[in-house]
């Protein structure tokens, strides 16, 4: 990819630099915008200016776009939690805080390098994902199939597709939900004020998930969800829009509450077809140490 160059006449758009290009070009975030101003990458009528300084009518604004550097996938020596594994696919329990593939900013370190140096893996999703059919959240533990050739891939991303393939999580709400079971039906796109965030947006993509309770505490619900999509941040959205955000969730959740590493959602039971025999296999993993404790520690404050 080359350099791209955004261009804005300013009209009636004031406020600060980084502001008024973050608003204009929504691709662009405004911390990404600040660095960029930073780098020397933006001008205002030629000139470079501070994210600080004060747009006014008739500015011209050239932001220019650096070509992402290509990233380099290396095979790492990183232990895996291996679940399962034969020829075909491979189930691996992804610990809490690990992020599934690289990205600009992240290249290494990732379940992509771990697998790669352990196994061969798919190529469809290029050399960024191989092997990837789907991924959790960098904070959300639990069980991912991975595919290790291009057959059992078109065959795990058809079931998922098709819907015909079991994911089910734990996870920890905020309040205590009343009703025993119940589904939400919202569709999810990408929030219009904070490009980290999804949010539910009329004429979004159409995402369901269905829970059930499994335990109630003082201020806490336990929950299972079983997911009938499989949007972005689908879970900590929809627990979200209802009222009840994850516990410990650091984008929908409130700030402080629970000690840990990040939101209380576990991915538990994984379950397909497998690709080259038609078996149904279905793969179930604990909580992780840390959600176990906490939610021992919910049920010694629990009123009697």
């Amino acid at each position: 990819m080359q350099e791209e160059n955004l261009t804005l006449t300013v009209t009636t758009e004031n406020g600060r630099l980084d502001k008024v290009i973050s608003s204009h070009f929504e691709e662009l975030s405004r911390a990404q915008v600040q660095q960029l101003i930073k780098t020397e990458h933006v001008q205002v009528n030629g000139q470079l200016e501070k994210a600080k300084y004060a747009v006014a009518a008739g500015d011209q604004i050239t932001v220019s776009i650096p070509a992402p550097a290509a990233l380099d996938v290396q095979p790492q020596n990183i232990p895996l939690d291996i679940v399962y594994e034969d020829d075909d696919v491979l189930v691996v329990n992804k610990p809490q805080g690990m992020v599934v593939h690289p990205a600009p900013g992240h290249p290494q370190d990732t379940l992509v390098n771990a697998l790669l140096y352990h196994s061969p893996l798919s190529t469809i999703n290029g050399v960024i994902r191989p092997g990837i059919v789907h991924r959790i959240d960098k904070d959300t533990s639990g069980l991912l199939m991975v595919a290790k050739n291009d057959q059992a891939h078109i065959s795990l991303a058809a079931q998922l597709q098709a819907k015909t393939s079991q994911r089910e999580y734990l996870a920890l709400v905020h309040g205590v939900i009343k009703e025993d079971k119940g589904t939400i039906d919202a569709p999810i796109a990408r929030a219009k004020n904070d490009r980290k965030k999804q949010a539910v947006v009329a004429g979004g993509k159409h995402a369901v998930t269905h829970f059930e309770v499994l335990e109630r505490f003082n201020e806490y619900t336990l929950i299972k969800c079983i997911l009938e999509t499989g949007r972005t941040h689908q879970i900590r959205v929809h627990m979200k829009y209802i009222g009840h955000p994850v516990a410990g969730d650091p984008l929908y959740g409130p700030k402080k509450t629970l000690k840990g590493h990040g939101q209380f959602l576990h991915a538990a039971l994984l379950g397909f077809k497998h690709p080259r025999t038609g078996e149904q296999m279905t793969f179930t993993t604990p909580l992780p140490s840390i959600f176990e404790q906490t939610l021992a520690t919910l049920r010694k404050q629990v009123d009697r």
